[in-house]
């Protein structure tokens, strides 16, 4: 059972080779941000993200992927949110930016996920990646490397998925809170303009209707002269 256990781990180990990474930045008014990926021949770029606060602008970005020979793989324009998959055709590094040259006010605030997954199909069977010297494998109880290999890759990917809705989750309720905190904003700066409105119309009013019994006043002059034309 451990020489099992051993062999399980080794797989584990040659398996989880990708890459993830979660970063949220903020991108200022009229800046783009860029980020650099050194990426092999042959894996797959995974990459999500959203827009959670736009300021008090819209919540829109312009994103492009672009592979080492700059040739643009991926273009969106003004978008809240995508999901993009890659396949690298070239070794090297991949650039992504998130452009907010077309904003001159609002600065945005972007979370992204991204993964890169290495193409290690050939390597499963590689003498010099496992090696199993000293192990008896008819000790192992008839639990074959494609047994333990499919295993192994099931609690990944679901694993992988589970954290994925997560990130998910947590980056739309940041984006709920902020869509909330702007209207919130909006509604008070309207009422706020609203009442100061009123206010200086019934001033007006009260003005107006006192200068017309008051003969002193200088609008009660004014509107006998206009009453006299």
């Amino acid at each position: 059972m451990k020489q099992c256990t051993f062999v399980s781990t080794l797989f584990l180990i040659h398996y989880v080779q990708s890459l993830e990474r979660e970063i949220t930045i903020n991108v200022d008014p009229g800046k783009e941000d860029c980020f650099f990926q050194k990426t092999k021949e042959g894996d797959v770029i995974d990459l999500d993200y959203q827009v959670i606060d736009g300021g008090h602008g819209d919540l829109d970005i312009t994103f492009h992927l672009v592979d080492p020979t700059g040739r643009i793989l991926v273009a969106d324009y003004k978008k809240s949110e995508n999901t993009h998959r890659a396949d690298a055709s070239v070794t090297g590094d991949y650039k992504f930016c998130f452009d907010n040259t077309f904003s001159t006010y609002n600065s945005k605030t972007v979370f992204f996920e991204l993964i890169v997954e290495g193409n290690d199909d050939n390597e499963w069977g590689s003498e010099e990646n496992l090696d199993f010297e000293g192990i008896n494998l008819d000790q192992i109880y008839e639990l074959k490397v494609q047994d333990v290999q499919e295993i192994v890759n099931s609690v990944r990917n679901h694993l992988t998925k589970v954290r994925h809705l997560q990130d998910l989750i947590k980056s739309t309720e940041a984006r709920d809170r902020n869509i909330a905190e702007e209207n919130y904003f909006k509604v008070n700066t309207y009422s706020f303009l609203q009442l100061l409105l009123m206010m200086a119309v019934g001033l007006i009013q009260v003005v107006m209707v006192k200068s017309l019994f008051d003969e002193q006043s200088k609008a009660h002059k004014i509107w006998k002269n206009l009453n006299l034309r």
